[in-house]
């Protein structure tokens, strides 16, 4: 008889996240907090959250919290790209890093004392913006409603990122029009 998943995910963290999303203007300390709740309140080893640099064309971390720059900065985790939250937009869950053919770098996740891993998409209207990957030093016998959870506040994250973006741009406007002479801005 197998066991069941145990649920980390419950309505009290679920609203501390959600409401830390939609209140903080700064947002890389927005970054630096979810990161770090995520920690704690789920009892992970380490979180880590990308955004993807369009012109770039990469993923830049913004933020971690209780993995290692050392492992961190290594590479990519998986060793071919179609397996990528980011790249198929789904949720990609890694119960064994020893034993699962997609994971690349298996003796340095083996060494920073890595189990499992979940890498969550962070989308805007189906738009891929970064991931979200949570670290586990145990076995991790994800449930699906956690799984949905961590959908939910990635999804709240994106909408964030937007926000900010869209707001910035607006402030650059908004400053770009104040520049301008006072003759240009007749009529509108």
């Amino acid at each position: 008889m197998s066991q069941q998943p145990i649920r980390r995910i419950f309505l009290r963290e679920f609203k501390i996240l959600s409401h830390a999303i939609s209140t903080y203007d700064d947002l890389n300390l927005l970054m630096g907090h979810i990161a770090e709740r995520i920690c704690q309140s789920f009892e992970v080893k380490g979180c880590s959250i990308m955004l993807f640099d369009e012109r770039e064309k990469q993923l830049f971390r913004v933020s971690s919290c209780g993995v290692s720059d050392e492992y961190l900065d290594k590479g990519p985790v998986m060793a071919d790209d179609r397996y990528s939250a980011f790249v198929t937009g789904t949720p990609v869950f890694i119960e064994n890093m020893q034993d699962d053919p997609r994971v690349q770098y298996r003796e340095a996740a083996r060494r920073e004392g890595i189990a499992s891993m979940l890498s969550v998409p962070i989308t805007f209207r189906k738009a891929p913006l970064g991931v979200i990957r949570i670290y586990h030093s145990d076995r991790w016998d994800l449930h699906e409603d956690d799984l949905d959870s961590f959908s939910v506040l990635a999804d709240h994250l994106g909408l964030a990122i937007e926000n900010n973006g869209l707001i910035n741009f607006l402030e650059k406007v908004k400053h770009a029009m104040e520049t301008l002479p006072l003759r240009l801005l007749d009529g509108l």
